[in-house]
Formats: structure tokens, C-alpha cells, sequence
């Protein structure tokens, strides 16, 4: 019967861990998506302080894809 003992404890100290991971990804997926969200945030600030040089980056970045992947064909 020490065995089967042995065996539960064993099984309750994995499953500790287990939740005790369980919850620290949870709170870095949280710090995750408020790191991600505040970052969108100050680019979409950026880009309406900044529309027109954001449309001319915009603008040269798509020539410049355009000429590159027109020479590939040729």
C-alpha cells in the first residue's frame, strides 16, 4: 500500500506544478497582450500624427516591392 501512497503524492505534487505553470503562463500571456495592446496604441497615435510621412514610407516601400519583384520575372 506505500506504494499506491507514494503514487498519490506524486500525483498531487505534478499536478501542483502543473497548475502553478498553468497560472504563470497565464499571467504572461495577460502582460503579454497589455505590452501588445499599449503598442498598438502608440503606433496608431504615431501614424495620425504622422499621415502624410506614412503614406510616402507606405508608397516608396511598395515601389521599391513592386520594381524588385518585376526584375525577378524578367
Amino acid at each position: 500500500m506505500d506504494s499506491n501512497a507514494e503514487q498519490g503524492e506524486k500525483l498531487a505534487e505534478l499536478r501542483a506544478r502543473l497548475d502553478s505553470a498553468i497560472e504563470s503562463a497565464k499571467v504572461a500571456a495577460q502582460r503579454l497582450q497589455e505590452k501588445t495592446v499599449a503598442a498598438a496604441k502608440a503606433t496608431d497615435q504615431c501614424i495620425r500624427d504622422h499621415r502624410y510621412q506614412t503614406l510616402g514610407v507606405a508608397f516608396g516601400l511598395g515601389l521599391l516591392i513592386g520594381v524588385l519583384v518585376g526584375r525577378r520575372r524578367d
